[in-house]
């Protein structure tokens, strides 16, 4: 695990940037795609301002970068809350990707559980060894990390969605914000190369402390397990957020 520390979310947000930059070059040497994973919440906003502005649009080859979701609030794509409508308002819509390469969990006209599972097939047709062990999966995974520790959406306390293992996606009711969400399982973001958190703020401090310093205790703090098997784990932070480390 490689640990980043930043004085605020503008030179954290630089950092990633470069840092994707860089990891999708060198993936694109070896292969004729890349596979990323978007993380939904306010944290990526100024990094998709970033991607998509002129000093590094044309840094990155779009026409080859395949996109996934690491999770999503079932809600209308044209609702607010929706991480893909985020993504697509910040940054895939002003950035040549190809429109068949923008994988988005659908939350209209499906259920949740089909909602996942018609993702899962998606994942499969992408990483058909996956199951059997035979390679990684998303090259590069960004992720965030909640006030309460909660990282896709594995939240605390979510025992059954903590644990899964046999699903690539699932799906979960979740109480406290009264609507279902689907997610990616921990088993497919632990194969990726490469996974990067990008976390800010003094909410987060307390957190932060315990999934890095504390013990492992993942139904509390559903972001420790995260934890790549051959692939690199950075955390990009600021100072705010490290307060206690």
């Amino acid at each position: 695990m490689q640990l980043h520390i930043f004085p605020g979310l503008n030179d954290l947000s630089v950092a990633v940037a470069d840092w994707m930059v860089e990891t999708i070059k060198t993936t694109l040497q070896h292969k004729n795609r890349c596979t990323l994973v978007l993380s939904g919440g306010n944290t990526p906003k100024k990094l998709n301002a970033l991607l998509c502005s002129p000093a590094y649009i044309d840094k990155i080859d779009w026409a080859k970068v395949h996109i996934f979701f690491g999770d999503e609030r079932f809600v209308p794509l044209n609702d607010e809350r929706n991480n893909a409508k985020l993504a697509l308002d910040t940054l895939l819509h002003h950035v040549p990707v190809l429109k068949q390469n923008i994988h988005i969990m659908r939350t209209e006209g499906i259920s949740p559980e089909d909602a996942a599972a018609a993702y899962e097939t998606i994942l499969q047709s992408y990483f058909p060894s996956h199951t059997a062990g035979e390679e990684k999966s998303f090259d590069i995974v960004l992720l965030g990390m909640g006030d309460d520790g909660h990282t896709l959406s594995l939240f605390p306390g979510k025992t059954d969605v903590i644990d899964e293992t046999k699903k690539l996606c699932t799906s979960l009711w979740l109480q406290a914000q009264d609507m279902y969400r689907v997610t990616l399982t921990h088993p497919i973001v632990n194969k990726a190369a490469n996974i990067a958190f990008l976390t800010n703020g003094t909410g987060k401090a307390a957190s932060l402390q315990q999934v890095l310093k504390g013990s492992y205790q993942p139904y509390m703090y559903p972001s420790q397990i995260i934890q790549p098997l051959n692939g690199q784990l950075h955390w990009f932070v600021d100072e705010a957020a490290a307060a206690l480390l």
